[in-house]
């Protein structure tokens, strides 16, 4: 430090002698400047040993001081060392000290967290043992009362089971003979129903017979549908003759005035030949029988026809048609089958093949139109009892108007009651009330209270 400082004087010395020497020169001239270094540089000569041994002295005292400094912070690094030492020490012992009684006080507090465990482990042992012998308890009596509900109803289902099993039985075995009666009843009927079909076998041969039984389901149908005004049975066509169609309807129209327009209907029969077709459609599909068969079936129907057709339709009595029922709709279908026959019956012969289902709809078409009519011929009659109805409605419009005021003014009459009846009550509030026998004593049994209806207004 000291060697730092004496570089810096000398420093600055040398600058001031430059600044002197320049200085000098300038005022002098080139005269003197030659001089002038020879002084800086005896001054020079003469400074540089004593800074030399400056330097050598400041060297020596700074390595003395170092030294010194040295040997001292020695010693304080080294009694800092043992204070270090024993304030560690003294530290370990009261740590240790310490630590020791924390490790006592945490295994006081251990064991007496561990006794209070046991003991609440003691006692959640002991709530635990009440609860399972009060749950087994209750378990043991719900199980017994389970066991005596089931023994009960067991008992129960067991009758009930045992009534409805004889039950089931008797009224099986009831039922079973029933069926069993019902059965051989059957096998009678049966027996019965062959001997009907063999009868209706020989009925179906016989021609005669097959025209009845037509016959008599036409009538049926015809029953069912119109009314006994609206159609003839046996009607007679042509007067001085002996032919008879089996049912004409009446249709409203009048050939005079004492005779209905009539619709023929007749009913036809061939199964000779229909089973004889359907006899070649099972068995020789497709061939010639089944052809041969089928013309002969045509043939017939239009021989039915034909007959219809000249005995039957004679206008202006009957209409220019006539009607001709087949009574199986199988029939019916196989005319309508055979392709052209239905409309060659209409065009040549103005029949019309029906069969069980379409006589009712066409039947029913008929009933319509003949309500229809007489709607038509009723309608006057209806609108004049319609315009009487009106008329008398109107009346009966004004009889309300005026019950309507006579019910106003009894309205306002019993409302100027019900006031004046207020002001009576009003002026007799400070009036004392009698006794009931006193006031039927003085006014009389008319004014006895229980004879008096209460919804009564009174009068004024």
């Amino acid at each position: 430090m000291l060697t730092t400082i004496l570089l810096i004087i000398t420093v600055v010395l040398l600058l001031v002698l430059i600044w002197i020497s320049v200085s000098n020169k300038r005022a002098d001239g080139e005269t003197g400047s030659q001089q002038e270094l020879l002084a800086i540089q005896d001054q020079l000569r003469r400074v540089d040993p004593l800074i030399r041994d400056e330097f050598a002295r400041n060297r020596k005292e700074g390595q003395d001081t170092a030294r010194s400094n040295r040997e001292e912070l020695q010693g304080e690094l080294r009694a800092f060392g043992n204070t270090i030492n024993e304030a560690l020490h003294r530290f370990e012992e009261k740590f240790g000290a310490n630590v020791k009684s924390l490790n006592e006080q945490q295994r006081e507090q251990f064991r007496d967290q561990a006794g209070r465990q046991l003991e609440l482990k003691k006692e959640t042992e002991d709530k635990l043992k009440e609860i399972r012998e009060t749950v087994e308890n209750r378990l043991g009596r719900l199980q017994e009362e389970n066991t005596r509900k089931l023994e009960e109803m067991r008992k129960v289902v067991d009758e009930k089971l045992q009534e409805t099993v004889e039950r089931r039985f008797s009224e099986s075995f009831k039922l079973i003979s029933e069926r069993l009666e019902l059965v051989h009843k059957g096998l009678g009927e049966m027996q019965s129903l062959a001997s009907g079909v063999g009868d209706l076998k020989k009925v179906l041969t016989n021609v005669k017979t097959r025209g009845n039984l037509g016959e008599i389901q036409l009538g049926a149908i015809l029953e069912q549908v119109l009314s006994p005004e609206q159609y003839i049975q046996n009607a007679v066509i042509r007067e001085n003759s002996q032919e008879r169609v089996e049912y004409a309807i009446r249709l409203p129209a009048k050939v005079n005035d004492n005779q209905f327009l009539l619709l023929p209907i007749d009913s036809k029969f061939p199964n000779e030949d229909y089973q004889r077709l359907l006899e070649a459609y099972d068995q020789l599909p497709g061939s010639k029988e089944v052809d041969v068969a089928a013309r002969q079936f045509e043939n017939a129907v239009r021989k039915n026809a034909r007959d219809i057709r000249e005995k039957y339709i004679y206008p202006p009595v009957t209409t220019d048609f006539a009607i001709m029922f087949v009574p199986t709709e199988g029939l019916y279908a196989e005319i309508l089958r055979r392709p052209g026959l239905f409309e060659q019956l209409q065009r040549d012969h103005k029949i019309t093949v029906v069969g069980p289902t379409n006589l009712v709809a066409f039947l029913s078409s008929l009933q319509m139109g003949f309500r229809t009519l007489a709607i038509e011929k009723r309608s006057s009659e209806v609108w004049e009892v319609l315009g009487a109805v009106k008329t008398e409605f109107g009346n009966f419009g004004t009889i309300l108007e005026k019950t309507r005021k006579k019910l106003e003014e009894a309205t306002n009459v019993i409302d100027k009651a019900g006031v004046r009846t207020r002001a009576i009550e009003r002026k007799l509030k400070q009036v004392e009330a009698l006794p009931k026998e006193q006031s039927v004593s003085l006014l009389g049994d008319a004014l006895d209270l229980a004879a008096v209806d209460p919804e009564t207004e009174p009068e004024e």
